[in-house]
């Protein structure tokens, strides 16, 4: 079994660590982090950041050790939901991470300016500086720079349905200006 204590030593021990005992949080450490670790390396193969993945764990569970309900579940249970979240929120940052990596320097340069060559010889960017700001924002966003709907919502910490109701704003307001000017020439 991976411990030997008894569940009155465990009880005992999780006790000392609730009142601030970093010696038992030391032992807690030194007994759990070898099946922590394996069950984060199931999520992490990259060595360096499973281990700071480890740290990140152990560390929440010295912060959030007054939660543990004993009723609810073992102690070891409980590190261990810990150590999954923790990994899965650390597989989401390095997704998060590699998806603005794939476009270089180069290729973020070009496209601007060739953006911004064709906004600015069909006059879209006076119109879009007539909008709203956060339209504005919308607008730069997904069709200046590229990003996906999910990306602005992420990159702003809006609500997905808050780009999407404000980028379709955006569009209804320009389609309805571009069709006035289209009348007008």
């Amino acid at each position: 079994m991976l411990d030997s204590l008894n569940s009155i030593e465990i009880n005992d021990l999780v006790q000392k660590v609730k009142a601030g005992d970093q010696s038992a949080f030391g032992e807690v450490y030194d007994r759990y982090c070898g099946a922590i670790n394996g069950v984060i390396n199931r999520f992490i193969t990259d060595e360096a950041i499973a281990q700071d993945v480890l740290q990140d764990t152990f560390i929440k569970v010295w912060k959030n050790i007054l939660l543990y309900d004993d009723t609810k579940g073992s102690f070891f249970t409980w590190m261990l939901n810990i150590a999954r979240n923790t990994s899965i929120d650390a597989l989401r940052k390095l997704k998060k991470e590699a998806k603005s990596e794939i476009q270089t320097l180069e290729t973020v340069v070009n496209s601007s300016v060739t953006v911004q060559q064709n906004v600015s010889a069909i006059g879209l960017r006076q119109l879009v500086e007539r909008l709203p700001a956060e339209q504005q924002t919308m607008i730069e966003y997904l069709y200046f720079k590229g990003y996906t709907q999910q990306e602005v919502a992420d990159e702003l910490d809006l609500p997905l349905g808050t780009v999407k109701t404000r980028s379709r704003m955006a569009v209804m307001e320009l389609r309805k200006w571009f069709t006035l000017l289209i009348l007008w020439i």
